[in-house]
């Protein structure tokens, strides 16, 4: 039983990274988004529309992956 624990504890460890992805491709995509801004300060609305569409898109990788992780730990522990 412990090699199942173990198990289940690196198959949440790993969902769990998904969130740690997703914090470095919001933080590329804020970074991309102010050097757009700079460059072109009259289409500051539409980057900012289109900068949080895609981190509320790309944050619900982060929330499944956090809740497979939970599911992982107390359902198979």
């Amino acid at each position: 039983m412990d090699i199942g624990r173990g198990l289940v504890a690196i198959a949440a460890a790993i969902a769990v990274f998904t969130g740690f992805a997703t914090g470095f491709g919001e933080g590329s995509v804020a970074k991309q988004a102010v050097e757009s801004v700079g460059k072109n300060p009259e289409a500051m609305n539409q980057i900012r529309t289109i900068m949080i569409l895609g981190d509320a898109i790309s944050e619900t990788c982060a929330i499944y992956g956090l809740l497979i992780a939970i599911i992982l730990i107390f359902v198979f522990n």
